[in-house]
């Protein structure tokens, strides 16, 4: 049963909601005196950075908050005029998933990965609406040819890895749009997407919420994303909304300080003036670097094969940025990883600094001796939680032979470079933000002086203002350490603000590589058309409403 309303209704009504943290949290309250609406058929944006409390009013919304040491203490939450602060679980469990549906960040870590798509969507089905297997077959069929997906009698019976990001995000809003609630909610559903998937997923999403006539509550921190897809936008900071109003018009004119430094923090771009090459060597000379990823297979089957890099080839200049840029699932971080040695080349060579590196990961360590290093996109899991932060960026010159009044005045120096103080030394990763923890993860790799510094995706999943500052960050050492650097990314603004050249790849292959103002101006290859029409850009998006 479709519960719709009138267009323009209330659907959702918060009135000065507020949220207990626990005792030692940074402040007493999560949010404060929130006021918010969204009618049938409108969205709303809440928007603000990481720890402004966006994700605790959706948890609230929904029942989720993790009581009692986090709990409503004032404020009503009115679903089509009715409170559900006061309900009990049994009564919240009949609205979730039946009335109100939500859509979370991460699709893996929400998907089973043992059980069939088709099985997790029929638990939503069979915890509300039982049905004849036949029935609730097609129920499922149809959700997932709803949101677009290729296939769905084959992709129904899949397990979720073998989907890609925007496939499995997908499934998540099949199974949350399966029994057509009246309001959705979508807590950064697009923030780990490459654009063009981000596109279509916006895309989707909004034609689904015209056809059904939903209400939707949509939490980003990526204003790009509100010009694409706002009737209404709240801005929050440290648990209060300090602006709200039409999307257009706080895009267009936005009076709060703390809203123009978000909208100033998103990546313009427009490209950097590239760096004259040098002359003589190129630092690096990538030549026909090739890798397959090959799984299962056995006595009568063949394993099935993946090209990540297919006949890979570029050079890098000292002191140049070279973008390699793509969706998910183009080779990027393969590409990243065979430069590092992380992985071995199937065929292929490299040359740094003038000198063939051995196919021998091991024979390449001893080589290079750290003049190459990587920033990964998660420095949390690249952390070691067990061990402090100075003892994480002290590893490679310990190993160096530094002597340890060296090795102590060194990592302090690199934590005041990358904008930490001296006392981060002595405490743990899980006690840092995940911007800082990306400073950190750059000290570590300064720490071995390198010449190449590779960055895969390190700042896709940090917030607009956190992004800013260490895209700052990463041009500040590129030019006091002389770096080369290869930045990985799917963002094409970054691209542009960060790279000298770019590189586009495709299933494995570089398709069109040039100057970043001429390949993300003048695109050539479709692909890199298509790649660049995708992007968010709040400019573009006003100008055409």
């Amino acid at each position: 049963m479709n519960h719709r309303l009138p267009a323009g209704a209330p659907v959702l009504r918060i009135e000065g909601l507020a949220i207990r943290l626990p005792a030692g949290a940074d402040r007493p309250l999560a949010v404060e005196g929130i006021d918010l609406e969204v009618a049938a058929g409108q969205t709303l944006c809440v928007v603000g950075e990481s720890g402004s409390g966006k994700s605790m009013i959706a948890n609230a919304v929904m029942g989720l908050l993790p009581k009692p040491h986090v709990a409503p203490v004032a404020g009503r939450i009115l679903f089509e005029g009715r409170d559900l602060l006061p309900l009990s679980e049994d009564e919240l469990r009949a609205v979730r998933g039946q009335r109100i549906g939500m859509i979370f960040q991460e699709p893996m870590t929400s998907l089973n990965p043992v059980m069939k798509i088709g099985e997790q969507i029929g638990e939503v089905l069979d915890a509300h609406q039982p049905l004849p297997r036949a029935e609730r077959r097609a129920r499922i069929l149809s959700a997932l040819r709803d949101v677009g997906l290729p296939d769905p009698e084959r992709l129904i019976d899949a397990y979720p890895f073998r989907l890609s990001g925007g496939q499995r995000q997908r499934v998540m809003i099949a199974a949350a749009l399966v029994l057509e609630p009246t309001l959705l909610i979508a807590d950064e559903p697009t923030t780990a997407l490459d654009v063009t998937t981000q596109a279509q997923i916006l895309a989707l999403m909004r034609e689904l919420q015209h056809r059904k006539g939903m209400a939707l509550l949509f939490i980003t921190h990526d204003f790009g994303v509100v010009a694409q897809i706002a009737d209404q936008v709240a801005v929050m900071q440290f648990g209060r909304v300090v602006e709200r109003g039409p999307a257009r018009l706080v895009l267009r004119d936005p009076q709060h300080d703390y809203t123009r430094r978000l909208i100033a923090a998103i990546p313009h771009g427009r490209p950097a003036a590239a760096v004259t090459a040098a002359h003589g060597e190129p630092l690096l000379v990538v030549n026909q670097l090739c890798k397959t990823y090959r799984s299962g297979g056995g006595l009568w089957t063949k394993p099935r094969e993946v090209p990540a890099a297919r006949h890979i080839g570029f050079t890098l200049a000292a002191g140049e940025t070279l973008g390699l840029v793509g969706e998910s699932g183009s080779g990027k971080s393969t590409v990243g990883r065979l430069l590092t040695g992380l992985i071995p080349a199937d065929s292929g060579q490299l040359h740094f600094a003038g000198q063939p590196l051995a196919a021998d990961v091991r024979q390449r360590a001893l080589a290079v001796r750290g003049q190459i290093q990587m920033v990964f996109q998660d420095p949390y899991a690249s952390l070691n939680p067990r061990h402090t932060v100075g003892a994480a960026i002290a590893a490679g010159p310990v190993e160096q032979g530094l002597s340890r009044d060296a090795v102590t005045a060194l990592v302090a120096q690199l934590l005041q470079q990358v904008g930490l103080s001296a006392d981060a030394a002595d405490r743990y990763p899980h006690e840092f933000s995940g911007g800082q923890r990306q400073r950190i993860a750059i000290a570590r790799a300064l720490a071995m002086r390198p010449r190449l510094l590779v960055a895969d995706e390190p700042v896709s999943a940090l917030d607009v203002s956190v992004q800013a500052q260490v895209l700052a960050l990463f041009a500040a050492v590129r030019r006091e350490f002389s770096l080369s650097m290869v930045f990985i990314t799917h963002d094409l603004r970054v691209a542009a603000q960060m790279c000298d050249r770019v590189a586009v790849m495709r299933r494995g292959e570089i398709v069109e590589i040039g100057e970043a103002a001429r390949v993300l101006g003048d695109p050539r290859h479709e692909y890199t058309q298509a790649l660049v029409a995708a992007a968010p850009q709040v400019h573009t998006a006003l100008a055409a409403a």
